[in-house]
């Protein structure tokens, strides 16, 4: 028998020694496989047509194609998911990062273990990374009044239409943040059963990871 695939891996820094350092701990992670590095977003938006990777890690501040810009275009070009990397744990640019469809966040002062469990979460698109900066920014973009007050009509309809009542208990809790063992406790069900439900959630809402049901159970006025 053979091992799982190693996940392929596009490194996005316009620093040289921070790109370098980065490809440094993903390559010597073990079950990892760098496809590429970029210098800019355009860049990164090419190797994520051409290499094919799992996960771009992105920082958001770069010259010319910035990394929202080079979010949005990959996340619509391409199946590679996001992980943005930022030296700020508050930046506009993250809210639009989000609605571009970035699939985790973590500060460049995260330890080197931490990123790679990270890039595993991201990469298998079960689990909503857990550091404060991510659920501080999560509520703040989904509790914007303007926004949240134009789309909760159109998106509790969408949502009570879609999904049933076991879902939309399942999308609540995800929307406070719990894991899916915090969930199965919360409702007595067995950890598969709610990975089901999750599965279900992400089809029935097209969302691509749990981030986006989290901002969905928001948008949705399921969790204030």
């Amino acid at each position: 028998m053979t091992g799982a695939p190693p996940i392929r891996v596009v490194v996005a820094d316009d620093q040289a020694l921070v790109r370098a350092g980065l490809v440094g701990i993903v390559a010597a992670g073990g079950g990892f496989e760098v496809v590429g590095e970029a210098a800019d977003g355009a860049q990164a938006v090419r190797l994520a047509r051409t290499a094919h990777p799992d996960v771009v890690l992105m920082d958001i501040r770069m010259p010319g194609t910035d990394g929202l810009a080079a979010t949005r275009r990959v996340t619509a070009e391409s199946a590679a998911r996001v992980l943005i990397l930022t030296t700020f744990d508050l930046d506009e640019y993250i809210y639009g990062a989000l609605r571009a469809g970035a699939s985790g966040f973590l500060l460049k002062s995260t330890r080197p273990e931490d990123l790679l469990t990270a890039i595993r979460v991201v990469a298998a698109g079960e689990a909503l990374l857990a550091p404060s900066v991510t659920r501080r920014l999560i509520r703040e973009f989904a509790a914007r009044p303007a926004e949240a007050a134009a789309a909760r009509p159109s998106e509790a309809e969408r949502v009570q239409r879609t999904v049933t009542e076991r879902e939309l208990e399942v999308l609540t809790l995800i929307g406070l943040g719990l894991t899916n063992a915090e969930i199965a406790a919360r409702l007595g069900v067995s950890t598969g059963t709610v990975k089901t439900h999750v599965g279900h959630l992400l089809a029935k809402l097209t969302a691509r990871d749990r981030v986006q049901l989290v901002i969905t159970a928001y948008r949705a006025g399921l969790v204030e």
